[in-house]
């Protein structure tokens, strides 16, 4: 590869944005596939008011870029595709990530209207996940789904657990 490729100045994208982050953005599942199988994963952020050397570094030199940079992992974070191919509960996930999104927007007033819709991304993504179940007796396995509890061992523990966590995250779709 030529050296002038390898150039940031001449990159299209900031240091930020990873082929993991990057396939997620633009939710190309069999980009996101080929990447998780091989070990790649989206790192975590940090929280907003995180004090360790990198963000405080980060936020000093460029307060706005280290804001967008977070945004772009929550992005990626909030990609139907790579919930459904790295998560092991994808609803939890999505669950958990509307609710953190929401807050998000709450403290992120630059970004708030992009993370009020990456949550409602994430609701929708629940919501259209629930939609593919084939029979009442999928629905009902979904609903009643605990980490717990063998389902089908315990027929009559019908507690609707997963509807409880959805109503728990005001998940409203």
């Amino acid at each position: 590869v030529p050296p002038i490729l390898l150039d940031k100045q001449f990159s299209d994208f900031t240091p930020d944005i990873t082929p993991i982050i990057l396939a997620a953005h633009t939710n190309n599942y069999e980009i996101i596939k080929m990447l998780v199988q091989k070990g790649v994963s989206v790192p975590q952020p940090h929280e907003v008011r995180c004090n360790c050397v990198e963000c405080v570094s980060s936020s000093d030199v460029d307060s706005l870029r280290h804001s967008r940079s977070r945004l772009n992992i929550y992005k990626a974070l909030a990609s139907p595709s790579l919930i459904a191919l790295s998560s092991e509960d994808p609803f939890l996930t999505a669950f958990q990530l509307s609710w953190e999104l929401q807050e998000l927007s709450k403290v992120e007033n630059e970004f708030k209207a992009e993370y009020e819709e990456l949550s409602h991304q994430c609701k929708r993504f629940a919501k259209d996940l629930l939609d593919q179940t084939r029979s009442s007796r999928e629905l009902e396995l979904i609903l009643n789904f605990r980490d717990d509890v063998n389902l089908l061992q315990d027929e009559a523990n019908n507690e609707l657990a997963r509807l409880k966590l959805a109503i728990k995250y005001r998940q409203k779709e």
